[in-house]
């Protein structure tokens, strides 16, 4: 016994439908009516239909045609047919010789779409407050309409918790408020099979306020009650629908079950649902409709009992209990299943189903009841079961199981086809099978046979049968390895037998490599406009060409220019906050799929808040409130609040306060007489948003000012007057109009009256004729047009000051040393000063140097001593000099006279290093040594200190020799040296205080006079260049022979002999430029040991 899918068709077998049209099949009266139905089988099967349980020839209506090789009709409404004349119940068999199977019975009806029906609508007139229920009362179409509601614009009207669509499609109101007046409330139906739009005529409704009804519509209402100029009041919830308390709902099992409550109520009632006894089925549980509708998907009897859908506000709540009954409609538990039996089998079909009322089980055998069949003795039925026993060929038939009950039925054909063939393997030879390491390996062996095959699988040309754990079996033939490894990689042979045969196929498998993403994309976090790069690094196997796709929110990546995809990488460049979302690399193999995902956060700074409002107003404070804008992915840390005065700074923004991120209040402090606008600023971690539109603008009353000016100063720009200064009260500091200062001054340690004077909004007044730089007592007073400031405080200034009268005396000067001095003197008495004591300057110049009696620039210099300092450093003195002092007092005027010239002289210094020293005149054991005075002598030379010693050819030094010379010279012949010999001299110059700093020179002396004349009259011989003109070509073919014979491969040693010291016949041919001939020949002459 084998299932009929196997069978291949090339074998004889009962018909099998393969396509058939639903049972209830709605069409298109415009369009033909196709009814389908296509079927299998060997010999291939005829077709034939009866509608409404006749038969339907279909050649004699010419409209209606079977296309060929099928049974599908086809009925040519376009051709002039109607196709409500083909409404009907319509059924199709088909037929060959072993037996006949037949479709569901298939409804026909054609769609329909009816216009509403004229009517004439009403206004609406409605109490602000109550409830109201728009009716739509759609025509009845096939299939039924959608409703929708839309305005003259067609645009969807808004909805919410109080306004609200019903599963009727009526328009319910749970409280009417004025914005709800409008004349264009339409219903629209749309049916969908035929694509039409249906349009209700428009609907008026007017609400009326009670602030705004009138005694003409007072008398409209006939003096009721109802529409009385009542204040809104607030109302419990009742239901608008479902009404009472209970009601029945029976649904089917597997569809949708939809339950609906919507209440009336002010405030808006909030709609909760529950299951008593039990929890609503979880996953399967949804709310729409703003909780109003309950949803539960793929209902089953489990789903049955009673829920309560609670409306409440905060004046109470009702309730209403819905009795759900989930019937079913007869569905599958074993359907019947082809059987392929071979002369002399037994075998049997089950038709088991269930449903709601159960349903009953019905047989026919090739379309036929099988009470009335053909008997077959090889048949027994059985209630749900046919049993088949010792079947011979023509028992072949197909059989068919009708299960029904009140909501439905199911129709199942199933054949029972007897063959005799041998084992035959329908999977192609060789065929190649790739699995990834560690997954599932399924290999094919279909098969077929009668009586059935029995399977076996081996590895490898002469491998043993497969048994064990490790593998699993399949009743289609098919062997799966659960976790292949790499050892599955092989050749796999499938044996097919049974009694007529034996068959085997050969297949093979190879275990790739997985692919791994090994650096996957991670989460970032990037500001707008900026740039962003994800990773996506794989590996895989060498055989497989991976593709990788990118997906931003599992959808394909925006057709954006932005975007760009490399190898192994996703870089977004100019991020907008539209890029927010998670991107997912996926790479795919033919063989495995892997994928990793990142979230991008896209961040900014704030959009600006809006919708400011004003509320509290007080004389000298307000509340606002604001609402934030979207925060863009980085919550706003603060908000910023600023102000403009409309009535004195229009257009000028200033700061006002700042308040955390989560508040959206303030109370502000205001001042008087401003014309106020507000505005607000959010800030996050990014920045700053743009402020807000500004808010209303608030006046504020005028008042006496609060404060008076500030910084008030009195300074005297002339000896005999008083400026006296402020800083005047900006203009929301004035509090009213006709800001004006009075400004008060008296002198101070006087018994003298306030004298004032109010000036108009300035910030300064002169007092002329005041005495010089006297004390005043001041004070500048706030008023406007509503009274006086406060008292305000007073400040002490001074008149104007005059140049010092006196200057210092007892000036002494005190010489430290050859550089610094200290100067004393005694301070002027204060009332001379005429002013604000500054300091004290002191003048000093350099007279003469005593070692010199040259004249000079004389250049003076100034040391300023802050305060009422009575000495001071002067540093930075010539040594042995004559200088000059005086010291001035200072005030704000200026100076004052200066003390008597002071007379001071410096000891004396060390000098300045000697201005020069020059070596000439080398000989072979004396040099000439001539010098520079020191340019500063700092005092009066006493001598000049020589110190010299020798240096040998590694630069180390001899021992070191010293002579002291008379100031008075300014050369000297060193005699007695060493002949060709480097010496370093030391030279600097002494005061009776001490030496000053050295200069240092290097010199050599010649070598041998006569050896040196002869160098020079070999060096000038013609013999003698003839002669190095020779030896320098004989080198020179030496060279050329060398490099031959190496290039040959022959290998010569070459002894390379230098002497130890340049020939002195030679040395001078080296000097070619004379230019420092004389340190150049003593440079190259090699010096003796010491």
């Amino acid at each position: 016994m084998i299932s009929a899918l196997d069978v291949p068709l090339d074998l004889s077998q009962p018909p099998t439908i393969t396509q058939q049209s639903p049972k209830d099949y709605i069409v298109d009266p415009r369009e033909n009516i196709v009814i389908q139905c296509e079927a299998k089988g060997k010999p291939p099967p005829s077709f034939s239909w009866t509608r409404n349980g006749t038969h339907f020839d279909i050649d004699k209506d010419e409209l209606v045609t079977m296309k060929p090789n099928s049974g599908t009709l086809v009925v040519n409404i376009m051709n002039g047919g109607k196709a409500e004349a083909y409404e009907g119940v319509y059924q199709c068999t088909a037929r060959n010789e072993r037996g006949a199977a037949i479709s569901n019975n298939i409804v026909i009806r054609p769609s329909r779409s009816p216009l509403w029906t004229k009517e004439k609508l009403e206004p609406n007139q409605v109490r602000e407050g109550d409830s109201l229920v728009l009716h739509c009362r759609p025509p009845v179409g096939l299939p039924p309409p959608i409703i929708f509601w839309m305005d003259n614009a067609f645009q969807r009207l808004p909805q919410s918790e109080r306004v609200s669509q019903g599963l009727n499609g009526d328009l319910y109101f749970s409280n009417v408020q004025p914005e709800d007046t409008r004349e264009d409330y339409i219903c629209y139906a749309r049916f969908n099979h035929t694509q039409t739009i249906q349009q209700k005529q428009p609907i008026s409704v007017k609400v009326f306020s009670m602030d705004s009804l009138n005694d003409t519509i007072a008398a409209n209402l006939s003096d009721t009650d109802i529409y009385g100029a009542k204040p809104v009041t607030e109302r419990p919830p009742i239901l608008l629908t479902p009404t009472g308390t209970t009601s029945n709902k029976v649904e089917l099992r597997g569809n949708v079950l939809l339950l609906e409550c919507i209440a009336a109520g002010l405030p808006t009632p909030v709609i909760r649902w529950i299951k008593e006894g039990g929890e609503l089925p979880a996953n399967r549980t949804f709310f729409e409709n703003f909780k109003k509708t309950l949803k539960i998907i793929d209902v089953s009897e489990a789903d049955s009992g009673n829920y309560k859908c609670i409306a409440r506000n905060i004046l109470g709540s009702t309730h209403h209990v819905i009795s759900v009954t989930v019937k079913a409609a007869p569905y599958w538990i074993t359907a019947p299943r082809n059987l392929v039996l071979s002369p002399g089998e037994d075998g049997s079909l089950i038709c088991r189903a269930n449903g709601n009322p159960k349903p009953s089980i019905s047989w026919l055998a090739n379309g036929v009841p099988i009470a009335i069949a053909p008997e077959d003795p090889s048949r027994k039925v059985d209630g749900d079961t046919i049993i088949f026993s010792a079947v011979q060929e023509r028992s072949s038939a197909v059989y068919q199981c009708n299960a029904s009950n009140e909501y439905g039925y199911l129709l199942a054909n199933a054949f029972v086809n007897v063959l005799a063939e041998p084992p035959r393997i329908l999977t192609p030879a060789n065929k190649l099978y790739q699995v990834i390491l560690d997954s599932p390996a399924l290999i094919d062996c279909a098969y077929f046979g009668s009586p059935k095959p029995e399977i076996e699988w081996f590895k490898g040309v002469k491998g043993s049968i497969l048994r064990g754990n490790e593998y699993v079996f399949h009743d289609n033939g098919t062997l799966e390895i659960p976790v292949a490894q790499k050892d599955s990689t092989g050749t796999y042979t499938c044996v097919a037998r049974n009694e007529l045969g034996k068959i085997q196929n050969e297949v093979q498998l190879e275990v790739k490599d997985p692919t791994l993403i090994i650096k996957q994309p991670e989460y970032k976090v990037i500001q707008r406009y900026g740039h962003v790069s994800f990773e996506c690094i794989i590996k895989h196997d060498s055989t497989l060409i991976p593709t990788v796709i990118w997906l931003k929110d599992n959808d394909e990546l925006p057709d954006d220019e932005r975007f760009l995809v490399g190898k192994d990488n996703l870089t977004i460049m100019n991020v907008t906050d539209k890029d927010d979302g998670t991107y997912t690399c996926i790479v795919n193999t033919t063989l495995d799929s892997v994928s990793a995902s990142a979230v991008l956060t896209v961040v900014a700074r704030p959009n600006p808040p809006f919708d400011l409002e004003l509320t509290g107003q007080l004389e000298r404070s307000i509340e606002l409130s604001w609402i934030p804008g979207d925060e863009n992915n980085s919550p706003i840390t603060s908000f910023v609040i600023e102000y403009e005065d409309g009535l004195h700074e229009p257009g000028v923004w200033h700061y006002q306060t700042e308040v955390p991120g989560s508040q959206t209040t303030v109370q502000l402090k205001l001042s008087p007489y401003v014309n106020y606008s507000f505005r607000v600023i959010a800030v996050n971690e990014i920045g700053r948003s743009q402020p807000s539109e500004p808010s209303e603008q608030y006046l504020t009353k005028s008042a006496n000012p609060d404060e008076n000016p500030s910084n008030v100063q009195g300074i005297g720009s002339e000896p005999d007057n008083l400026v006296i200064t402020w800083e005047s009260l900006k203009g929301f500091q004035s509090n009213g109009p006709g800001l004006q200062y009075k400004v008060s001054w008296r002198q101070k340690d006087v018994d003298d009256e306030w004298t004032s004077v109010v000036v108009a909004n300035v910030s300064k007044y002169i007092v002329s004729g005041t005495p010089t730089f006297v004390p005043y007592e001041i004070k500048v007073q706030a008023l406007n047009d509503l009274g006086y400031a406060p008292e305000p405080s007073e400040v002490i200034g001074h008149s104007g000051e005059d140049l010092p009268m006196v200057a210092p005396g007892n000036v002494q000067v005190h010489v430290i040393n050859s550089t610094l001095a200290k100067v004393h003197w005694d301070p002027v008495p204060l009332k001379s000063v005429r002013g604000h004591l500054q300091g004290y300057k002191v003048y000093y110049w350099k007279v003469q140097s005593l070692s010199r009696r040259s004249k000079r620039h004389i250049e003076k210099k100034i040391l300023t001593f802050r305060g009422n300092k009575t000495f001071g450093m002067l540093p930075g003195l010539e040594p042995y000099s004559s200088y000059k002092l005086n010291v001035r007092v200072v005030n704000g005027k200026g100076e004052g006279p200066a003390s008597p010239d002071k007379v001071f002289k410096t000891p004396e210094g060390v000098p300045s290093s000697p201005s020069f020293l020059k070596i000439t005149n080398p000989t072979l054991d004396s040099l000439t040594l001539e010098w520079g005075s020191p340019t500063h002598p700092n005092g009066i030379l006493i001598s000049y200190i020589l110190k010299f010693q020798p240096i040998n050819n590694t630069h180390e030094l001899g021992p070191l020799v010293e002579i002291r010379i008379p100031a008075n010279e300014s050369s000297l012949i060193l005699k007695n040296l060493n002949y060709s010999t480097r010496y370093k001299f030391y030279f600097n110059a002494q005061t009776s205080v001490g030496s000053g700093s050295q200069i240092t020179e290097e010199a050599v002396t010649i070598m041998d006079e006569a050896m040196a004349s002869r160098q020079v009259d070999i060096a000038t011989q013609g013999w003698f260049i003839g002669l190095m003109c020779a030896v320098a070509l004989l080198i020179l073919i030496l060279l050329i022979v060398c490099f031959i014979r190496r290039n040959k491969g022959g290998k010569y040693p070459v002894k390379e002999k230098e002497d130890a010291h340049a020939d002195p016949e030679i040395q001078p041919m080296k000097e070619d430029d004379g230019t420092f001939g004389e340190y150049r020949l003593f440079s190259f002459v090699s010096s003796a040991p010491f």
